[in-house]
This record gives C-alpha cells, structure tokens and sequence, in this order.
C-alpha cells in the first residue's frame, strides 16, 4: 500500500486540528508537516500529531512541531498539502505548491475570481500538480448543492439562508455564494429569468440580506451553539421546498477532505468544488 505523505496549512486552527488527526488515524496516509504562523515552534497535541505509520510502515511518527511558512514543507517532502487558512494566505500558499510538484487541497473561502483564474494557470502548467477547492467537504453540503439545482428549474423563487459558528469572520459563506451560483446558472441554461423581487421597500435598511448570483437573496447568520448549516427555500405558488444541510461538529468535513487528498492525484490541473472526487 502506498501511503500519501499529507502537510496541513493552518494546523492550529480548528479545521486544521481536526484534519491533523484525521489524517493521523488513517494507516494510508502520513502526516509529514503542520505549518501555522500564529503557533509557530510548538508541538501538536498528542490526539493531532502523525498518529501514521512513519517511513516504511513502522511505529508511529512522533509529534510534529509547527512551523511557520509552507516553504519549511520542502524539507519534509508532503505529496499533498491540505490548506484551511485564509484567503490571502492560501493563494501564495497554493501557488507555492503549484511551483513545486505539491499537490494541494483546499477549504478556504472568500478566494476571488482573479485569483482563481491565477491559480488555475498555475495548476494548468506542463508537468505541474492538481489542486481541489471546494467552498464546503461536508457530503450532505455537496448533494445540497445538486438537489438545489435540480430545483432550480423547477420553482419560482428562491432565498439562501446560511447559519455560522460567531468564529467565522467572513460572510456570507463560500457555500452559499456557491449555492447562489449553480441556482442561477441552471435557471439560466433553461433560459429562466431571474427571481422577481417583491419588496418595494425596505423599513430597515438590508433586512432582505445580500444579492447573490442571478438576482438571489442570501441571508447570513452568526450566533455561538452553531456549526455550519444552509437552507435553500424555493417557492412557488401554493408550495414551497425547503432543502437544508446541517453539520454539527467539525468531523463532518473529514470525509471530503480525506477522500480529496487520496483523489487530487488522478484529477487534472484546478478542480472546483467536490464533484469529481465523489462522481457527481
């Protein structure tokens, strides 16, 4: 069995912890390096360090000391880098990976669209590494994302409503600007028009939330107790259909993302969104 040798960008964080000891569960795949600039030169907790097999197989590795920049990862050799920061680290990040043979996984939102063009030519040079970004690893998020599609040409009207943690620092999410995307772009394949929106006027200014993609409303919520959740409600008249994914602890994102790592090798060049990975 070959194992993946795996680096975590923004391993002190909480997504980043909970994927350092994922990946230390798995006996495929290796944790070789952990970087994070706010924890720079202390150790992973014992539950988060390599818990994998070391070189060739043998006891596990020991625990892993944080550095602070993804180039100290040249040392350490990771075939994939799994990055969970922010979106002005990730870029320069990602593209340190595309330079050097790194293949890379991606969970950071908030990316824009120049600068996944940029990375895109990055991922797409000759002989360079596959990237996935996904706005969301969560399964029950990526088939929300195709229910609501399927929707889309279906009903009327439709509004975002997504639900955060207070950590979370950007909004609306990258899940539900990605939701508001594929509703308006499948409307727009079948030659839909956009929703109509009924408020002639608002008593409290931005009441009706954000403007989205194709005209949709996205509504963002911040509150702590919560983890990550989205409703998408389509109306129509006499009915409606509500589609809602809830994740209640960070371990709903594992999955995905483990799947991707042992993926983004068989893909080609910038993959967005967990589609391909899962065969959607």
């Amino acid at each position: 069995m070959t194992t993946v040798r795996v680096a975590v960008l923004g391993a002190a964080g909480r997504m980043g912890r909970t994927v350092c000891a994922a990946v230390g569960a798995c006996a495929d795949l290796e944790l070789v390096g952990a970087v994070d600039p706010s924890a720079t030169g202390t150790e992973l907790a014992p539950g988060e360090a390599a818990a994998g097999p070391g070189p060739g197989g043998g006891e596990p590795a020991g625990p892993l000391v944080l550095s602070g920049r993804v180039e100290d990862l040249a040392e350490v050799r990771p075939d994939v880098v799994v990055d969970f920061t922010n979106a002005e680290a990730a870029v320069p990040a990602l593209l340190w990976c595309a330079a050097n043979g790194v293949h890379a996984v991606s969970g950071t939102t908030g990316i824009d669209g120049g600068e996944l063009e940029r990375l895109g030519a990055a991922f797409a040079a000759p002989g360079s590494p596959n990237c996935v970004i996904a706005p969301n690893f969560a399964i029950t998020a990526v088939l929300l994302l195709r229910l609501a599609e399927i929707a889309a040409v279906h009903l009327d009207s439709v509004e975002i409503v997504e639900l955060h943690h207070d950590a979370k620092r950007d909004a609306p999410s990258g899940t539900a600007l990605e939701t508001a995307r594929r509703i308006a772009h499948a409307r727009s394949r079948a030659g839909l028009a956009p929703p109509v929106e009924p408020t002639a006027t608002e008593v409290l200014a931005g009441v009706r939330g954000g403007v989205g993609s194709g005209g949709i409303h996205v509504h963002a919520i911040r509150l702590p107790g919560l983890v990550a959740h989205e409703e998408v409600v389509f109306g129509a008249p006499g009915q409606t259909l509500t589609i809602r994914q809830d994740s209640y602890d960070r371990s709903s994102f594992m999955p995905g993302v483990l799947a991707a790592v042992r993926a983004v090798a068989s893909l080609e060049g910038l993959t967005i969104g967990l589609e391909p990975v899962l065969g959607l």
